[in-house]
């Protein structure tokens, strides 16, 4: 009698940092460049917040779970749903599900939604202290982002919280390119091409 054979077969799967960077950055400069005044309108900033800011950024946190990767695909999966639910405001603000609904739009739940992603976004600056630097700096722009958002909702300094927020929207965008950039050419050249900072190695993991 045969004893019976077991094959172990590994499946690896790409790092999606690359792509959900990507359509981090594309999304951010393209609606930051709205918030600047260097563009008008909101018709063409939706479909780059859904397709970029919020399909994108979902497939690299599906792709994080297969990697067993926590932060990431919570990070990825948090910041998708945003863009969805921020291209859906939009849409309503413009009163694409009709006037009743627009006419019910107040900014200040939207205060508290950008709370709460403040306050997720701080616990994430921390995880990101021990990936790499580059990652820690989108955080901390982030970080500022929603802090300029939160205050603008609630009506808080209105110009300045405005300011705040599309500036750092702004290098959020540019800094999400570079952290794309070295994501795919480090892996493709296996080396470092372009050096993203080693984690600040203060919260170490317990041995």
């Amino acid at each position: 009698m045969q004893s019976a054979s077991h094959t172990q077969v590994k499946i690896v799967t790409a790092d999606p940092s690359g792509i959900g960077l990507f359509g981090l950055a594309i999304v951010t400069l393209v609606a930051s460049s709205q918030k600047l005044g260097l563009t008008e309108g909101l018709g063409l900033v939706i479909p780059w917040a859904v397709f970029l800011g919020a399909c994108a950024q979902l497939l690299a946190c599906l792709l994080d779970a297969k990697h067993n990767n926590t932060f990431g695909m919570t990070a990825f999966g948090a910041y998708a749903f945003f863009w969805f639910s921020m291209a859906a405001g939009w849409m309503i603000k413009l009163g694409t599900f009709g006037p009743e609904l627009a006419a019910q739009v107040d900014g200040r739940q939207l205060g508290f939604a950008f709370a709460g992603y403040l306050i997720f976004t701080i616990f994430m600056t921390i995880g990101a202290m021990e990936t790499h630097k580059v990652l820690f700096f989108i955080f901390l722009l982030i970080d500022f982002l929603f802090l300029g958002l939160t205050l603008n909702a609630f009506g808080i300094a209105e110009e300045a919280s405005h300011a705040l927020a599309a500036y750092s929207e702004m290098a959020i965008g540019l800094l999400s390119l570079y952290g794309a950039g070295a994501a795919v050419l480090n892996v493709h050249f296996g080396r470092v091409f372009l050096p993203v900072g080693r984690p600040f190695g203060i919260f170490k993991p317990r041995s």
